[in-house]
């Protein structure tokens, strides 16, 4: 049978849709084994910002005996993990959205907030979700330039238009570490209309201060656009079961479950978030071993003359160049030595990498094979 003239094929899809670049995460092991010919069990991955420590006992435990439910739809309003969460947060029940993942809840936003004629604000070198998310509605980018790689909120607040149906905020920032103070957020807030949805991506508040993890929850009880946007694919260790969380007031939050797929969040997810929500011990544990490894990182990157941004997450951005090319051959010399790490050109940032906070093992092999790449 003979294929028909290009002229006569279908265009599929809207050209907004066909122009978004698809999400490139960061590479698997078992892919760069393949590609490097090397032992899986030899090679250390610092690339997507996971936890060196898995996943807590109690929550591998729980995702175990929820299996035997696999057969049955989960829980579409997943009532249990949703009580557990508004205790946990000092906020009733009503005001939390589940999703697989926080960038769900990213994308549930825009579904909800943008259609064509709107536009969307958010930062030079945000987490790249947000312009494939606005790409797909159809709506407007307004890209605001960062300032020393972080949010320019008085220029983010004056960018907003007529149009303006929602904001990306990112604290701290992804892939850049940078955070906003508690003060600087709230007199962001303070200047967007009431109309404007702001979405606080916190993906990386539980490496914060207690005191700095309770700001957007107290902001949340004044500001009825604010939305807080949270993952336990970090802290908590559960980035394979794809499972974060929105918080908002009824209104909006209302507004997000119209939208969101059903069944949106496995029994497994559930469960295991429940459990390991429950487990803070392990929590505390994590962001330990974190603030460790990221001074080994720090000092082991300082000792190399190479420049790095601050950073208040599990992950540094460092320069290790000053070509567009530099990030992608130093990650790839890494990756022949075993190393996973991320380059971040398609942010703009051809002349970085980021890397992942490990264990203090993975973080001395990941030093010794920057200083091979770099020599």
């Amino acid at each position: 049978m003979s294929s028909s003239p290009a002229s006569q094929r279908p265009r599929w899809g809207t050209e907004s849709v066909r122009s978004i670049n698809p999400y490139v995460g960061g590479r698997p092991v078992s892919e760069v084994a393949r590609a490097f010919g090397l032992d899986p069990q030899s090679i250390v991955k610092l690339a997507s910002n996971e936890n060196p420590l898995g996943m807590s006992e109690a929550a591998r435990q729980a995702m175990i005996d929820a299996a035997l439910d696999v057969p049955r739809y989960p829980d579409n309003d997943a009532y249990a993990l949703r009580q557990a969460l508004a205790a946990h947060l000092g906020v009733d029940a009503s005001w939390i959205v589940l999703g697989h993942g926080s960038s769900d809840i990213l994308e549930i936003a825009a579904r909800a907030l943008l259609g064509e004629g709107d536009s969307c604000v958010y930062a030079q070198y945000s987490f790249i979700v947000y312009a494939s998310a606005v790409q797909q509605r159809g709506a407007r980018h307004i890209v605001v330039p960062a300032v020393d790689f972080g949010h320019d909120l008085p220029a983010m607040a004056r960018a907003i238009e007529d149009s303006t149906r929602l904001v990306y905020l990112a604290n701290p920032n992804n892939p850049t570490g940078t955070l906003v103070s508690p003060q600087q957020l709230e007199d962001f807030l303070r200047s967007v209309p009431p109309a404007v949805a702001v979405v606080l991506d916190e993906a990386y508040v539980e490496y914060l201060d207690p005191q700095l993890q309770r700001c957007s929850l107290e902001l949340l009880r004044r500001y009825p656009n604010l939305v807080v946007c949270r993952t336990f694919s970090k802290a908590y260790g559960l980035a394979g079961l794809r499972i974060g969380y929105g918080v908002a007031q009824p209104e909006l939050a209302d507004l997000f479950h119209r939208v969101r797929s059903a069944f949106n969040t496995s029994d497994l997810a559930q469960a295991a978030a429940r459990a390991a929500l429950a487990d803070q011990d392990f929590v505390r544990r994590s962001t330990e071993l974190n603030r460790a490894g990221m001074r080994q990182l720090e000092q082991g990157i300082d000792a190399l003359g190479l420049q790095r941004v601050p950073s208040s997450g599990n992950f540094l951005l460092l320069r290790v160049g000053d070509d567009e090319q530099a990030g992608a051959r130093v990650a790839r010399a890494m990756l022949e030595r075993g190393v996973i790490v991320r380059p971040v050109d398609n942010y703009g940032l051809g002349r970085w990498l980021r890397i992942s906070v490990g264990t203090e093992a993975e973080n001395r092999r990941c030093l010794d094979a920057l200083r091979q790449a770099l020599a």
